[in-house]
């Protein structure tokens, strides 16, 4: 692999369960390091064969340019900021792992972080390969049962998987949180998540790191 293959943070929302908000957390994500904090970012759209986030860039691109205002106001963003937008490249989880190889050699760019956009199930062909490949998993929970039972079966598997190499990082956090909910449940899920972990792992409640 190369420098930036090396180099760069390779990193995905990642559950087996639908409707929680990945391609979501991957958009809001990419748009805040980008953007906001000025690092190169790279989306990897393995959401096949819908890939929702390169649909929603072409529904971008065709709004702003057929409405004036908002055509001046995206010029003006990037004009203040002098970035362009991050790039999207679509993939299958198969072949990701060569077409970002083959962007990154090609790009005179330095991609700081690497974001995919991972299909909603383990079963779909190469996610084993995709997964291997990832440096950062960042897993939504909710305090939904079967959400939650689902997501923690993932979070399992993918612990398994990386508890050899630990420059891997697995994080857990809270996501759909109902403030009608006491917040001594979701306590409750914390301390009972971590005391049946035997890998070290990061819940996030309400934006703060519970570390065991």
């Amino acid at each position: 692999m190369n420098t930036q293959m090396n180099n760069s943070l390779f990193m995905a929302y990642a559950t087996q369960k639908g409707g929680v908000g990945k391609t979501t957390f991957t958009v809001l994500t990419a748009s805040y390091l980008h953007y906001v904090k000025g690092f190169n970012v790279l989306v990897v759209d393995c959401d096949y064969p819908q890939h929702s986030i390169e649909r929603m860039r072409e529904r971008e691109i065709e709004t702003v340019s057929s409405d004036p205002q908002l055509k001046a106001f995206a010029w003006k963003q990037f004009s203040e900021i002098d970035k362009k937008a991050y790039t999207i490249l679509k993939a299958s989880a198969e072949s990701a792992e060569e077409i970002v190889k083959e962007f990154l050699n090609e790009t005179n760019e330095i991609i700081d972080v690497v974001l995919f956009d991972i299909p909603g199930t383990v079963n779909t062909s190469g996610m084993y390969k995709l997964l291997s490949i990832l440096d950062v998993f960042l897993v939504p929970i909710s305090a939904d049962r079967v959400v939650l039972e689902s997501s923690l079966n993932f979070a399992k598997a993918i612990s398994e998987m990386i508890k050899k190499i630990p420059k891997k990082k697995l994080y857990l956090f809270w996501n759909m949180v109902d403030k009608r909910e006491k917040t001594e449940l979701y306590d409750v899920y914390s301390k009972g998540i971590i005391s049946n972990r035997r890998k070290p792992l990061q819940i996030c409640l309400y934006g703060t790191k519970v570390n065991k």
